[in-house]
């Protein structure tokens, strides 16, 4: 591809830049006179009589806007939806106000450096520059003003990009000049600063150098140009004539003069529509458990469930089940500074999710897999095609490591799948071209992605760095090198970097597998893929409908309606919901206190999204940022009395006294023990491994997940979501990413089994194996053989408990020499706090807890009770078959009616009601524990439901004989 191919005359640009060439209409214009006269723009005389304000409204009419015009205010908006060419019309607008008006002096300002570099690789481009030149006979002369490094930093030097641009006269009668400026270089201390050498003898700070040439200004995204923030004060440094503000959205509108609404834009065409794919689980299983930090000794996991949040620390062994009830079978392995391995085999890392519903796979796998399966799809339609369409999906993610990586799990992941759909295809492909691109993709499975960060550099120092500065390059400035079909690249990862500033018309796909940098505008979110796309040739494809597909879980599942919302409400389709004014006192006390964070860092983070003003007014969009990113301050809010139990690191007294009643349960608790697994011969256990196999041949399909689509339509000039299709992905093609021998040495070390044992039990269960040699596989099997261990256990083969160790002190409570402790930390009890009074037996002189069901248990007064205790967080660990283990969280000693006997008495609370649901595994648990503590002291074990109180549980073992 030699470059795109821009069309002169599409209606709605040309729309645009006729309604701002109007404004001007049979204004006064002084031309400028004295020495400097060739350097100065003609200025514009609008202040005198009312030709200006009437010229404004009958622009406004004709377009039909009921905004009010100002004669008074420079300032002109024109509002385009993303995607329908935005720069090319004021780039437009500049070649015509200079034929019609002799304007030859121009700013453009940008927020950021992106949005700048796209603006640039526009301007220069080859096409765009002869595209414009053959219309009107000239070209841009661009002045880059960026900031001064090293040796060029002296006293006596102006800007250069100032000084070319202010001393540039129209006797250059082939260029106009364009000067364009980013806000961190307008508010910088090179533009306001005075320097030896002054323009014209006479001007030596580069504002006021600016401002004598009478310029034109533009704004780009004028929704971060405040009229309250230092930026724009700035700018009126410069002296605008006018200013021309081009974006899709605004903060609040000045003389208004064109619309592109997005429905306009969806309607006509003139964009792609979208597909929403919602990635979901069965009815009642959407949930999501995300890794939010490790530290090498604890876990910090995210539950997100029925739009509510909450976290929790685990450390080694420790089961997931306190997370979310249904991870009953799943445990820390091991865990370090970077990642957390769990039983399963499955390594998590900061922001990886998981369905605590199923977890042989994080969600994240789950949607790579969706969007590269549906890539090959779009890609094998549009790639065999006469004229063809190279398509591309683009990846927002979390972890930039684990994409820039080599051996990093975003980039292993997506490798392996693109090269098992690749070998699929390449089964029964038939048409020539798209064979020979795949073949050529196969060769170099690395090339097939790339990347850009806002950390990425270009280097010259390694290969490595080298591709990276190629992959950088293609993104950012060579889109036509990235559209070429003889590139494998098709599939580009970023954080929100390419969010505004970027675009690639043949974006097809958006993955989303991170949280928005904001809410404010899903417009914004859609944005880099909306364009109508180019072909081989660079031709944009038009009269045809083309969608973007946009993939994100189910914790998005409103995000096709926000859009519908969004594009009715910018249009003027609908009324805008009833929202408050403001960000109240209020509303700010209970994000701080439910989110803990404090007023400063919530209120530069609302600064820095755009969220509210300096007096905290909602700006546009605003206050739906704050239901979306802060929904449990909409909710009801607990009693002031319950804190968290880690302010200011609590401490929590012990009732020393009642240690000599509790120490023979504790010492049992804590002994060392290993679970040994009692099989007689290889024979046997291989006799158990085939009946697990056969069990499973079910779980070789995707089943439980599905996805839900969702497309925006448009009637009666409003935007609407049709149907939403589900789709069941049972259908999915099974992927093989690993050989047969391969796949086996990857099981016999994930699971310490034989692989002879592996092989043999395989072939007599009969499973079609081959189609699912893959990493998933792996941990699918020893996830669910852990299981079968455990349920299994004493049943079907026996277990020992063999004790390792005589010594049991220190534990959490007691010291080296076995002497009870005065106090321990507090979060090691509960998270949550009550100023209640507790059991006059409880071992705490305070009420901590982490469920309602324990505050419950702590304050009931039971007759039997001698003494009871929370039993301190990571302190008990009793294996359990299958490489698990279970953590009692109370443990209570009785005395029997006549007086004579102890009872010891352990309970696992479950704050869940679903007694049968986890009947089974209690059953496995009472047999572990019978076989644990055996011996002479008398234990019960008992799980309580939430359903069920503490004293009818005690009073079912001290009534019995």
């Amino acid at each position: 591809m030699k470059g795109f191919n821009f069309e002169k005359n599409l209606q709605h640009q040309t729309q645009a830049v006729e309604s701002t060439l109007a404004v001007f209409n049979h204004l006064e214009i002084q031309k400028s006179s004295g020495v400097n006269k060739n350097f100065i723009n003609p200025v514009f005389n609008h202040k005198t009589g009312m030709r200006y304000s009437e010229n404004l409204r009958l622009i406004q009419g004709h377009n039909g806007i009921k905004e009010l015009p100002s004669g008074q205010s420079n300032i002109l908006d024109i509002m385009m939806e993303t995607g329908t060419g935005k720069t090319y019309t004021y780039v437009k607008t500049i070649f015509e106000m200079n034929k019609h008006f002799g304007i030859f002096k121009f700013i453009v300002v940008v927020p950021t450096l992106s949005i700048k570099a796209g603006a640039i690789d526009f301007i220069k481009s080859d096409t765009s520059r002869q595209h414009f030149k053959e219309q009107y006979g000239k070209t841009i002369r661009l002045h880059k003003v960026e900031s001064i490094k090293g040796s060029q930093k002296r006293k006596s030097n102006m800007p250069p990009a100032v000084s070319s641009f202010v001393s540039s006269g129209d006797f250059e009668h082939s260029k106009i000049q364009v000067m364009i400026i980013n806000t961190g270089m307008i508010n910088s201390d090179t533009m306001q600063k005075s320097y030896d050498k002054g323009l014209f003898d006479e001007y030596t700070v580069p504002f006021k150098g600016i401002s004598a040439v009478k310029p034109f200004v533009i704004i780009d995204e004028p929704h971060k140009f405040s009229q309250v923030n230092k930026t724009w004060g700035n700018i009126q440094k410069m002296g605008p004539q006018f200013i021309l503000r081009y974006g899709a959205t605004f903060q609040e509108y000045e003389n208004l003069i064109y619309t592109l609404s997005a429905v306009d834009s969806f309607n006509n065409n003139l964009v792609k529509g979208v597909i929403g794919h919602i990635t979901e689980f069965e009815s009642g299983k959407n949930a999501l458990v995300r890794l939010i930090n490790t530290d090498g000794k604890e876990a910090t996991f995210e539950l997100i469930e029925n739009g509510k949040k909450q976290r929790v620390k685990l450390s080694r062994k420790e089961s997931l089940q306190k997370v979310h009830s249904e991870m009953i079978d799943l445990i820390i392995e091991n865990l370090s500074k970077s990642k957390v391995e769990l039983s399963n085999g499955l390594e998590m890392k900061k922001g990886d999710k998981i369905n605590p519903y199923s977890y042989a796979q994080t969600v994240q796998e789950t949607m790579i897999q969706k969007a590269v399966k549906n890539h090959f799809l779009i890609e094998k339609a549009l790639l065999t095609r006469d004229v063809k369409i190279k398509p591309l999906t683009l990846f927002f993610i979390d972890n930039i490591e684990e994409y820039r990586k080599e051996d990093g799990y975003i980039k292993k992941t997506l490798e392996r799948l693109v090269e098992a759909e690749i070998r699929h295809l390449l089964k029964d492909e038939k048409n020539l071209f798209y064979r020979s691109y795949l073949e050529k993709s196969l060769k170099a499975i690395s090339r097939t992605h790339g990347g850009y960060f806002a950390v990425d550099k270009k280097g010259k120092d390694s290969n490595k760095e080298d591709d990276i500065s190629q992959q950088v390059d293609e993104i950012l400035h060579n889109k036509q090198a990235m559209l070429d079909l003889g590139n494998p690249r098709r599939f580009i990862f970023s954080k929100w970097t390419l969010r505004e500033g970027w675009d690639n018309p043949n974006v097809f796909q958006i993955c989303k597998l991170r949280s928005s940098g904001s809410e404010i505008s899903k417009l914004q979110e859609v944005g880099r893929g909306l364009r109508l796309p180019v072909n081989e040739y660079g031709n944009r494809v038009k009269d045809e409908q083309f969608f973007l597909n946009y993939f994100v879980d189910f914790t998005e599942s409103d995000f096709i309606d926000h859009l519908v919302n969004e594009i009715n409400y910018k249009s003027g389709a609908i009324s805008a919901e009833e929202v408050p004014e403001k960000l109240s006192g209020e509303m700010i006390k209970k994000i701080c206190d439910l989110y803990e964070t404090s007023e400063d860092e919530l209120l530069d983070l609302l600064d820095q999204d755009n969220v509210v003003t300096r007096t905290n007014k909602f700006k546009e969009g605003g206050f739906i940022y704050i239901k979306n990113k802060y929904p449990l301050i909409f909710q009801g809010v607990g009693s002031n009395k319950i804190r968290k139990s880690t302010e200011s690191n609590k401490r929590l007294k012990i009732r020393t006294e009642k240690y000599q009643d509790l120490k023979e349960l504790w010492e049992k608790l804590n002994e060392k023990v290993i679970l040994e697994y009692k099989f007689h011969e290889e024979s046997q256990f291989k006799k158990l491994l085939t009946e697990f196999f056969i069990e499973q041949k079910a779980n070789f399909s995707v089943e439980g997940i599905r996805e839900r689509r969702s497309k925006i339509e448009i009637k009666d000039d409003q935007a609407i979501s049709s149907d939403e299709i589900s789709i069941l992905d049972e259908d999915i093609t099974p992927i093989s990413t690993m050989d047969y021998s391969e796949f086996l040495l990857e099981l016999a070390g994930s699971t310490n089994l034989n692989i002879k044992t592996i092989h043999e039990a395989l072939i007599a269960s009969e499973i079609e194996i081959n189609k699912y040699l893959n990493n998933s596989t792996v941990r699918l099997i020893k996830q669910n053989f852990n299981n079968f261990l455990m349920y299994n256990a004493v049943d079907k083969f026996s277990i020992e408990y063999m004790k390792v160790s005589n010594t049991i002190h220190p534990t959490k409570i007691t010291n080296s020499e076995g002497e009870v402790l005065k106090e321990i930390s507090a979060s090691d009890v509960g998270v949550k706090y009550s100023d209640l009074p507790v059991n006059k037996d409880y071992f705490f002189d305070e009420l901590y807890y982490d469920s309602e069901l324990e505050k419950e248990n702590i304050e009931s007064p039971i007759e039997e009770v001698v003494v009871f205790t929370k039993i301190p967080k990571n302190s008990i660990k009793i294996p359990v078959a299958g490489g698990k283990s279970y953590s009692p969280d109370f443990a209570y000693v009785l005395h029997l009616n006549n007086g004579e006997k102890k009872l010891h008495f352990i309970i696992e609370t479950k704050d869940v009601s679903g007694k049968d649901r986890l009947r089974d595994e209690e059953k496995q648990k009472i047999k572990h524990a019978e076989k644990f503590f055996g011996g002479n002291v008398k234990i019960n074990f008992k799980t309580q439901f939430s359903t069920q109180k503490i004293v009818d549980l005690i009073k079912e073992i001290t009534v019995k004989p």
